[in-house]
């Protein structure tokens, strides 16, 4: 059963630490609106201090009602982070057994780049459904949020 991911790159006219804590630290509600079929970010619980450490864990509560487990397995300040998503409720974890997201940053040229992926796991039996989901809906998405993303980073940058 393959996994199906998405991925998306921008380059933020911003410092690497801004853009680093503004893509890693901003609370999630802020970023990750409802988009069609995709629910948004509403509310976040469970998370105890900033978002910054490996192990950490938090709950995304959805605007369809169903919430995900994000847990932080590596985090390596300016460069990577990354974590796995369990626990989706819902249809979609009728049809996955969970995800991982990573971001990768760098120094360039016109400021810091920034490569967003993202792999779902699909259950047995669900690969193609999740492969459509994420072609014609997810990754659709990613390039909607990191735009969002990277305006922020060179809006505070800006004002540093």
């Amino acid at each position: 059963m393959a996994s199906s991911g998405a991925t998306v790159e921008r380059v933020a006219r911003a410092d690497p630490d801004i853009t680093w804590d503004v893509a890693t630290l901003t609370n999630p509600t802020w970023f990750y609106p409802k988009d069609g079929p995709l629910p948004g970010v509403v509310d976040v619980r469970g998370q105890v201090g900033d978002w910054s450490s490996v192990g950490k864990t938090r709950t995304l509560i959805l605007s369809d009602g169903g919430s995900v487990i994000e847990t932080l397995t590596d985090v390596q300040r300016g460069t990577l982070f990354a974590y796995d998503l369990s626990e989706f409720q819902g249809l979609f974890g009728a049809l996955v057994s969970g995800a991982r997201a990573e971001w990768d940053f760098w120094v360039d040229d016109a400021g810091t780049g920034i490569r967003w992926s993202y792999v779902f796991h699909p259950r047995r039996g669900a690969g193609l459904v999740v492969g459509l989901i994420v072609k014609l809906f997810w990754a659709r998405y990613m390039k909607r949020v990191l735009p969002v993303i990277v305006r922020e980073a060179e809006q505070q940058d800006s004002r540093a």
